[in-house]
């Protein structure tokens, strides 16, 4: 996982640089741990815990009173990409709740209904007549299971006022992402602007967050629960602005009582963990509006895949993290363990052994290679092979691969939609952009419409002198395709895998030298 090939990432958190009047302007100030009083030891065992326990982790910076103290980006990942969010979009959405609030557009109290009335069932339900925005806020709506729709499925809103409420509003906590999306469609509908562009002058422009990309449904309405793409620093502009409660540039944007009451415990979550089980697990401290609680009195916005913003007010630090890995809790208790336990009332002498150490850490982050050409093999360079490629449901009619002088490959295909190509480094990372969707993109829910073109990187190696796997890293949205291409004299054999859905029938492909 460290690798000191590694280029594009940055070590400038243990680098002091020229101090800035204002450390909440376009960029933030860089201290060093020590300087901030931070243990660098610390920082190092969680870096070890990482690479130990290969944790597909992307990025990580860490805040200690207002300033970047440790920064670092897992190549091929890079400080200017942006990145997936998931269910951290769920805290910007909850923010424009606050703002409206303060501007009294709205209250938490009102009732859902009387945003759509040209949106209800014919006979609603009581239940869903005591429907509020604070419930919406924090997921205890009442519908079980959690409501799921497609964009095939049309009108979201309409939709979701149709789904049953089975328990009484405000009693059960159950985590639903449409509601989230209930709370965007109420941003537009009293604003008038959708939740991306009610933002913009509010909290975006501000905090200097800029190049957001954000998904809508069919409607334009801006996806309140997930969909949006933002860099890791900009991540911590948000974790930065809530721990100053509001406040940014010496300017009050939102009131402390929202951020305060936004971030406290509104609702337990139901769990069947007993009291000392309890006490160490991040996903039943409570959660607040759009927002959880972790151990520590700490909180935090929250992706699925282990995207983070860590909020520690006792310790006046943010931790920012984007990975992708199923075992979230995993990632937390190491920021528990390693990396809270060293932020210390004072500054401290660094070993400057720990201190090199440290740099070096940094600067050689990278995800693990997936795959390494074999050292006996020859590889091809400086050449093109054409293929003409059998009848099959994507109707790609041709397969091309252009070897470079230093063995990279240029995969071309060639359907009746379309050409797409593709660049791969050999045994290394080679950038690009591609109009192909993602993976992420074939599930039924996500639209991506404005987003393209979409950043990726490519990999290749030869496994064998007759197979050559290529790996295609969509990297704003962390999702893969991987190519075996296998030569048999004149025939190929190419499949195609994607992670997003790895049960869904691997694609093959065969074709004929031209």
């Amino acid at each position: 996982m460290f690798r000191l090939a590694a280029l594009g990432l940055i070590v400038s958190g243990l680098l002091s640089c020229m101090p800035r009047q204002d450390n909440s302007n376009d960029v933030f100030q860089r201290s060093s741990p020590e300087k901030e009083g931070m243990r660098t030891e610390g920082i190092l065992r969680f870096l070890e815990e990482v690479q130990t326990r290969r944790i597909d982790m992307h990025s990580l910076m860490i805040l200690r009173h207002g300033k970047v103290v440790t920064e670092g980006w897992w190549y091929p990942y890079k400080p200017d990409y942006r990145h997936i969010m998931h269910s951290v979009s769920k805290t910007f959405t909850s923010t424009a709740i606050g703002f409206a609030v303060d501007e009294k557009l709205l209250s938490v109290n009102d009732k859902v209904i009387s945003f759509f009335p040209d949106e209800l069932p014919e006979d609603p339900s009581p239940y869903l007549a005591e429907l509020s925005i604070r419930h919406l806020l924090t997921m205890s709506v009442g519908q079980e299971p959690a409501p799921s729709f497609a964009l095939s499925d049309g009108d979201w809103v309409k939709r979701f006022l149709a789904t049953p409420i089975v328990h009484r509003p405000g009693t059960v906590f159950l985590y639903s992402s449409f509601a989230s999306h209930m709370l965007s469609a109420i941003i537009q509908k009293v604003s008038g602007q959708t939740t991306f562009d009610y933002l913009k002058p509010r909290l975006f422009d501000p905090l200097h967050i800029t190049g957001i990309l954000w998904e809508a449904d069919a409607q334009g309405i801006t996806m309140g629960g997930w969909g949006m793409r933002i860099r890791t620093e900009d991540m911590a502009r948000l974790g930065q602005f809530y721990l100053q409660e509001g406040r940014w540039n010496g300017r009050q944007l939102l009131s402390e009582a929202w951020i305060k009451e936004a971030s406290s415990l509104q609702i337990y979550q139901r769990d069947s963990l007993t009291l000392e089980e309890e006490l160490h697990n991040n996903w039943v401290q409570g959660y607040g509006y759009q927002i959880w609680r972790c151990t520590h009195n700490a909180y935090r916005a929250d992706g699925a895949n282990g995207q983070f913003i860590i909020i520690m007010p006792e310790q006046d630090a943010v931790v920012v993290i984007t990975e992708n890995t199923q075992d979230t809790q995993q990632i937390l208790r190491l920021v528990s363990d390693h990396l809270l336990p060293m932020m210390t009332d004072r500054p401290y002498t660094v070993e400057e052994e720990d201190r090199e150490q440290l740099i070096a850490n940094l600067s050689a982050l990278a995800i693990p290679d997936p795959f390494r050409t074999a050292e006996e093999l020859e590889i091809a360079k400086s050449t093109v092979r054409m293929y003409a490629i059998e009848a099959n449901d994507r109707q790609i009619e041709n397969v091309s691969f252009t070897f470079d002088a230093e063995g990279g490959c240029q995969l071309r295909l060639d359907s009746r939609e379309g050409a797409q190509a593709f660049a791969f480094g050999p045994d290394a990372w080679r950038y690009g952009e591609t109009e192909k969707l993602s993976p992420y993109f074939l599930i039924p829910r996500r639209n991506p419409e404005g987003l393209a073109p979409f950043a990726v990187a490519g990999y290749s190696s030869w496994t064998a002198d007759d197979e050559l796997r290529l790996r295609l890293l969509y990297i704003e949205d962390y999702q893969e395709e991987t190519y075996v291409c296998r030569f048999e004299g004149d025939r190929l054999e190419m499949s195609l895998s994607q992670s997003a859905d790895p049960s869904a029938q691997t694609l093959v492909l065969t074709g004929s030298l031209q």
